[in-house]
């Protein structure tokens, strides 16, 4: 079966920053099947940076599950939901499903490979990944000077010229960095939407869009 997203709309004020594991948690309380399914990836939500490691939900905001089509019908009973993340609610409104599209290239807000947290030893482990993929694109990690455009975890790290990003996770910080990938065929940029690489996809790593920028 096919990949999909399926966006939902969303109003509300603010969400902290690093929400990865408090938005899965408060979607598997309202759909507990949801543990289940291990090929769920789950998108970041993004909005307009503010204050005390918090983000603004704007009009652009959405909630996006990423998943096979035949589990569709599982996350739309989400919609008109009073959604929890942390001490912050959110109303989710009507779904709406998109397909993956091709794309030359494509980047992740975070990335984690267990057991590599350095830049150099990282972007092997994610070329190594990419080939078990069967998918020919150049991984490379965003510059730091990009950082006023991202929105998950912490920067920071001797190696400052690379956006480092942590997510924190029960009482620990899970360390990796944002990815962009590139020289992507269409049909390899698909392939690696619906896979991603790296772990905790449910916690929004991992989770490959098109990169326009």
């Amino acid at each position: 079966m096919p990949i999909v997203d399926v966006q939902f709309r969303i109003t509300g004020k603010s969400i902290p920053v690093d929400h990865g594991y408090a938005l899965f948690a408060g979607i598997s309380s309202l759909i507990p099947e949801l543990h289940d399914h291990h090929a769920v990836g789950i998108h970041p939500i993004t909005g307009r940076l503010a204050g005390n490691r918090s983000l603004t939900i704007t009009d652009r905001s959405t909630l996006t599950v990423r998943l096979p089509a035949e589990l569709t019908a599982m996350v739309l009973p989400l919609a008109g939901k009073t959604l929890k993340i942390g001490e912050s609610s959110l109303h989710v409104g009507v779904p709406y499903t998109r397909a993956l599209v091709p794309c030359a290239r494509a980047r992740s807000r975070l990335v984690v490979i267990k057991g590599f947290m350095e830049p150099e030893p990282f972007l092997e482990a994610a070329a190594r990944q990419l080939r078990e993929l069967g998918v020919n694109g150049k991984p490379h990690l965003t510059a730091q000077s990009r950082v006023a455009e991202t929105n998950i975890g912490r920067t920071g790290g001797t190696h400052s010229h690379y956006l480092r990003r942590t997510i924190r996770i029960h009482d620990k910080e899970v360390v990796g960095f944002a990815v962009t990938v590139s020289e992507l065929t269409a049909e390899g940029s698909v392939h690696l939407q619906e896979k991603g690489i790296g772990g905790r996809r449910r916690f929004g790593c991992g989770v490959f869009v098109p990169d326009r920028r």
